[in-house]
């Protein structure tokens, strides 16, 4: 009995252990060494392992893939092996900023498997979206717009593009339909055959991408793609950067893409930076670092096809909207937009965060894709494009070097800050230079050590433009508000006190572009300017024009230097009044200092009413100190004036015998000359036309140290190159 009861004991403990593995079966498993097939379960892969993926790996309608975080997927290269995603079907990609999930090939070489396909039921504007994905043949699109197909995080995808057919390739990650409730964030591409990442329709948004040596396109957007993306970086793609369009069959397609992009980064390309294709349907842009298309492409980087009708029909309408754009490594012929695109400019823009390097955001772990080699590479410095209109308050990174190409308008109630130490080079041969408007500011805020330079990439006079300032203080020109004799901005105005801005510690070259065939740009020209502008310690070295100019105004300048100037070292005019001190004109082609009241009227008024104290005009080929148009009124203290050229028999303070109101002044004792010492005056050159009494002094100093470099003038203001001072010691 004992027996018997112990052996129906036995068979029911059997009986129940079989119920319970039926009951309870077992998690699905995946074979590491062959990962491919269909996921009709949720899986959930183990990090410690390491899987080799070996054909197409298909999660199914129900079913989940969960990749945590470090784990590695490895491709056999030269097949067709991807990872997709089908409608209905989630993935969750887990990785983190310390352990990011990878997805490689064993053959490190470009279009070695396919990638990551991503098919969910938002909308597209695809007619044929249900007869299956162009890679993976999978239907997406639908009405479902917030559609969830999980989460892709932290996720670098490498050496994808294998060929899907003869006409297509894979991309890193392709979204197809994919919906607003799926989450993308931090996803990176690198050296992938074909697109990096790319936007079949959907409304998923997509922030932290990064696309670097695409074979194609870096990041790309189609098909009524309606989402926002920020943080986006695509470095060196072979075609372009970006390339967002709105459906290749019908341009006009509803629904239209609709895309917001803030915080940009598109650098290095074949062609077609940002390319608006097809339709380019509506783009919002804020904040866009853009260039560094090859040499021989003379494209826009912001381009459309000039047959692209629905393209144009979305840029005339104002559809195409960009905001602080900076171009960097534009060249000779590329433009910055096609025609009728409006482009609002900031140079200090940071696009993705950083520049064209790696940004703040982007972790160690995510950018190093093994020894020695990282997803962003050695940090580049590129040279920023500077041109357009300022609107808004713009500061410049001393850091970073600057192209000037064409024409730079600071507008009234914006402001440029210029910090120590900034080179703003501009592109010469061409009508290159920097313009303050009226109501505008500029801060040049250069010091004795790191002075800001404004320099032309020709070093020869006249290669480019120069610096002009338009402010609202009185002038005795009638036509003023018709526009300054460069640049064609209105100045002058009843605002004495008018403030610019500041300008301190600035070396000018190569200034004196010819603006029109009459007239050249000087190297710095103050229009109108008020006495609440601030200007110190200013260098003119080797301008084809005049040096320094103020035509009227009320402003204040000390310790102003002019060197090698192709007509006038400084150049004061136009009822200009007011008071310079340590001014330097050496080696002038024309006059020294030319001081003039009015060209159409030398009786005009407000007249020029200069007080010069600490001067030094030396080196001249003619008319050392001109009393010309008038003269006005001027009272000059402590200079030392000479060198005229051996062949002029002329004043070393002159006004031409038929300049009738200059004689009127002088007669009048309105023009006064204190403590003189005149320097190498040749036989036949005189100390002063008839009339004008002066009174000399033997040691006077001058600018501080004669016709030597004073003790005021830095080492770094005065360096032009290793070679080459301002003024030699």
């Amino acid at each position: 009995m004992k027996n018997w009861l112990l052996a129906i004991l036995a068979i029911a403990v059997i009986a129940l252990a079989s119920c319970d593995d039926d009951d309870t079966p077992s998690a699905p498993k995946v074979n590491p060494e062959d990962l491919q097939g269909t996921i009709s379960e949720d899986v959930t892969l183990d990090p410690a392992q390491k899987y080799k993926l070996t054909g197409a790996l298909v999660v199914e309608a129900g079913a989940s893939l969960t990749i945590p975080a470090g784990t590695v997927i490895e491709a056999k290269g030269g097949q067709i092996s991807y990872i997709a995603v089908a409608q209905g079907a989630k993935i969750y990609i887990n990785g983190t900023a310390g352990s990011p999930v990878v997805m490689t090939s064993d053959d490190k070489t470009p279009g070695s498997w396919g990638g990551l396909v991503v098919c969910g039921k938002a909308p597209t504007n695809k007619s044929n979206a249900s007869a299956g994905a162009e890679v993976s043949g999978l239907p997406y699109g639908g009405d479902v717009a917030n559609d969830d197909s999980g989460v892709i995080q932290y996720l670098r995808v490498e050496y994808t593009g294998f060929n899907y057919s003869d006409t297509k390739q894979f991309n890193g990650v392709s979204f197809f339909g994919v919906g607003s409730g799926t989450k993308v964030d931090y996803v990176v591409s690198y050296n992938g055959k074909d697109d990096g990442i790319e936007f079949f329709g959907g409304t998923v948004n997509a922030s932290h991408l990064v696309s670097v040596g695409s074979g194609d396109d870096g990041i790309d957007y189609a098909d009524g793609w309606s989402g926002t993306g920020e943080y986006w970086v695509a470095l060196n793609s072979t075609k372009s950067g970006i390339e967002g369009s709105n459906n290749g069959d019908n341009g006009a397609a509803t629904p239209m893409t609709t895309a917001t992009l803030r915080n940009i980064t598109v650098f290095g390309m074949g062609e077609k930076p940002f390319y608006l294709k097809e339709g380019a349907g509506k783009v919002n842009i804020d904040n866009v670092v853009i260039g560094g298309l090859v040499d021989s492409k003379e494209q826009a980087m912001f381009y459309a096809s000039s047959s692209d009708t629905d393209a144009k029909a979305r840029i005339d309408a104002g559809d195409i909207v960009i905001n602080n754009a900076r171009f960097v490594n534009i060249k000779s012929g590329q433009a910055k937009g096609v025609d009728g695109l409006t482009i609002n400019e900031n140079p200090s823009a940071k696009g993705a965060g950083n520049g064209v390097n790696k940004p703040s955001w982007m972790p160690d772990a995510l950018n190093n894709v093994a020894t020695g080699t990282t997803v962003f590479g050695d940090p580049q410095t590129p040279v920023v494009a500077l041109s357009g209109n300022i609107s808004n308050a713009v500061t410049l990174d001393a850091s970073t070097k600057y192209k000037l190409i064409g024409a730079l308008i600071i507008d009234a109630n914006a402001s440029l800050t210029i910090p120590a130490g900034t080179l703003i080079e501009a592109q010469g041969g061409q009508i290159s230079y920097i313009a303050v408007s009226q109501g505008g500011q500029i801060f040049i805020n250069g010091t004795a050590d790191a002075p800001v330079v404004m320099t032309s990439d020709d070093k020869t006079p006249g290669s480019w433009g120069g610096l002009v300032v338009c402010g609202k203080a009185p002038t005795n020109k009638s036509n003023a508000s018709a526009g300054a004799e460069v640049s064609g901005l209105p100045y002058g105005g009843n605002v004495a006190d008018d403030n610019s801005g500041v300008i301190q510690y600035l070396r000018v070259e190569y200034s004196g572009f010819n603006y029109s065939d009459t007239k050249q740009f000087n190297g710095v020209s103050f229009f109108g300017v008020g006495s609440g502008t601030k200007v110190d310690y200013v260098v003119s070295y080797n301008g084809k024009d005049d040096g320094i100019e103020f035509f009227g105004g009320t402003v204040n300048a000390s310790h102003l230097v002019s060197v090698g100037s192709g007509d006038d070292g400084i150049d004061y005019a136009d009822g200009w009044s007011g008071t310079g001190e340590y001014w330097i004109a050496l080696n002038s082609t024309k006059s020294g200092i030319e001081g003039s009241n009015n060209g159409d009227n030398g009786g005009a008024t407000p007249m020029t009413d200069a007080t010069l104290r600490n001067i030094t005009v030396f080196g001249m080929g003619e008319k050392p100190f001109y009393l010309k148009e008038g003269a006005g009124k001027v009272n000059i203290d402590n200079i030392v004036i000479g060198g005229l050229v051996h062949s002029k028999e002329q004043a070393m303070f002159y006004a031409s015998s038929s300049d009738t109101d200059a004689h009127a002044r002088i007669s009048a004792g309105d023009v006064v000359v204190t403590n003189v010492k005149f320097m190498d005056l040749k036989a036949g050159q005189t100390k002063a036309v008839s009339g004008l009494s002066f009174t000399e002094k033997a040691d006077a100093t001058g600018a501080g140290n004669g016709t030597s470099k004073p003790s005021w003038l830095s080492d770094a203001l005065n360096q032009v190159d290793d070679n080459t001072k301002v003024i030699n010691e």
